[in-house]
């Protein structure tokens, strides 16, 4: 895909896309969205190193609230919630074996 056509797809012109390639600006959040959606790639990695692993609509409330809870608590409370969590999916499989 050549600069002109990058720019056309993402709706800015092949100025500003020669800027973002180069360094010479930012990326707006309105451009880096239409990327994502079109390209297939996690914005929010790219932003902030923090991979998304469902569509936001695919949680629930509760859902969300203990992702972002877990993301608080220590390292090494993660990795005892994650023994916790496989410990009880394991019980759930053997009993619908």
């Amino acid at each position: 895909m050549t600069q002109e056509q990058l720019a056309e797809a993402l709706g800015v012109s092949k100025r500003t896309q020669a800027n973002y390639e180069g360094g010479d600006s930012d990326a707006t959040a309105t451009y880096l969205s239409r990327a994502g959606a079109r390209f297939g790639f996690d914005t929010n990695y790219i932003l902030h190193g923090v991979r998304a692993t469902l569509p936001l609509e695919a949680l629930t409330d509760t859902e969300d609230l203990i992702i972002r809870q877990y993301r608080t608590i220590p390292p090494e409370d993660q990795t005892a919630v994650r023994r916790f969590l496989k410990a009880m999916a394991d019980d759930a499989a053997k009993l619908s074996e």
